[in-house]
């Protein structure tokens, strides 16, 4: 691969991952190229987008220029790189070259970006950690739209690495309970390890019963962050009287079949869509991204989530990273490629 080359990404159809190489022009006025040093793998939305699961009318992103366009293959996708700045173009402050920065880009070894659309990593921010802003910054508003309150009951479906965020945030608050439910146990330690107080088999029959258990009136707050509708009507199910939940999945073209004719009805239980691209609009007077960005950066330090990582494979062996979150998931926690 030569200067003024890089190797890219890209989803071809289902089950189908290729990686290009195309040719690379120098930074313009205004931009920086980046040579990445790390990028995640999402696992819920990235599957998705392996498996053609996603809806073909939707644009991908209308808020990240390097995500522009639609839901289509072939697709160039991804939005978590950690890398460097090896040059930059007119009009950009000598100070950026050398800079470690984080950017909604997809897996490619090399890209050019505006400054403004780069996160320079804080001081001492390993890019191990740094990878993990667009889930942090998730789980941030995640908690943000939920509201917590101090002694209330709290269940979390779902405890990939969105899901444990999620869970490593609410165990900070003076929360009566935290119970976890996912069907890894790999996830499922995990989330102990963060502070859950409990965390049960997603797949075990008798899991509503367990829930009644800790929770008999139902609880005051849930979260259904699995990516499953199934888990969806559970989590509805596990909720009190006048109690929130709080929807993070995405469910792509999968449809939730939920029963709302019975006790949904008469309970007044709020179902919450949450997503990061925006923020709820009681918060835009005091919050804009900037600040929510500042604080998932000290989450993350807070947090450490590097210890997530489970698996790294070269971009160029990005197909065995795909099969093994598709066929093998609860082998993983967080899988990244790594670039020369």
């Amino acid at each position: 691969m030569g200067s003024d080359t890089r190797i890219s990404l890209y989803f071809n159809g289902p089950g189908q991952v290729t990686i290009q190489e195309e040719t690379l022009p120098k930074p313009g006025t205004g931009q920086v190229l980046v040579r990445t040093v790390l990028s995640a793998i999402s696992a819920g939305t990235e599957s998705l987008v392996y498996r053609g699961l996603f809806p073909q009318d939707l644009s991908i992103d209308e808020n990240i220029l390097s995500l522009e366009g639609k839901f289509e293959y072939p697709l160039k996708y991804g939005y978590s790189a950690v890398g460097k700045v090896i040059d930059v173009g007119l009009k950009v402050a000598p100070t950026w070259k050398d800079r470690y920065v984080f950017a909604f880009n997809p897996h490619e070894s090399h890209f050019l970006a505006e400054t403004g659309d780069l996160q320079p990593l804080p001081q001492g921010m390993a890019p191990e950690n740094a990878v993990f802003l667009p889930n942090m910054e998730t789980a941030v508003n995640l908690v943000m739209d939920g509201e917590p309150l101090i002694g209330e009951r709290v269940v979390v479906f779902g405890q990939g690495i969105v899901g444990l965020l999620t869970t490593a945030l609410l165990s900070r608050f003076p929360l009566e309970r935290l119970i976890t439910a996912d069907k890894f146990a790999l996830r499922r330690q995990a989330s102990l390890d963060l502070g859950a107080h409990a965390s049960l088999e997603a797949d075990d029959s008798d899991l509503h019963k367990e829930l009644q258990a800790y929770f008999p009136p139902g609880a005051d707050l849930v979260y259904e962050l699995s990516g499953s509708p199934a888990a969806l009507e559970q989590a509805i199910a596990s909720v009190g009287f006048s109690g929130r939940v709080v929807i993070g999945s995405w469910y792509g073209q999968k449809r939730a079949n939920l029963d709302l004719g019975g006790r949904f009805h008469r309970s007044r239980i709020r179902l919450i869509s949450s997503q990061v691209s925006t923020l709820a609009p009681e918060l835009s007077g005091r919050w804009d991204k900037a600040r929510r960005f500042g604080l998932a950066w000290k989450m993350l330090a807070q947090v450490g989530p590097s210890r997530f990582i489970s698996h790294r494979f070269p971009l160029r062996d990005a197909d065995q990273a795909y099969s093994l979150l598709d066929h093998h998931p609860e082998e993983a926690l967080q899988v990244v490629l790594t670039y020369p």
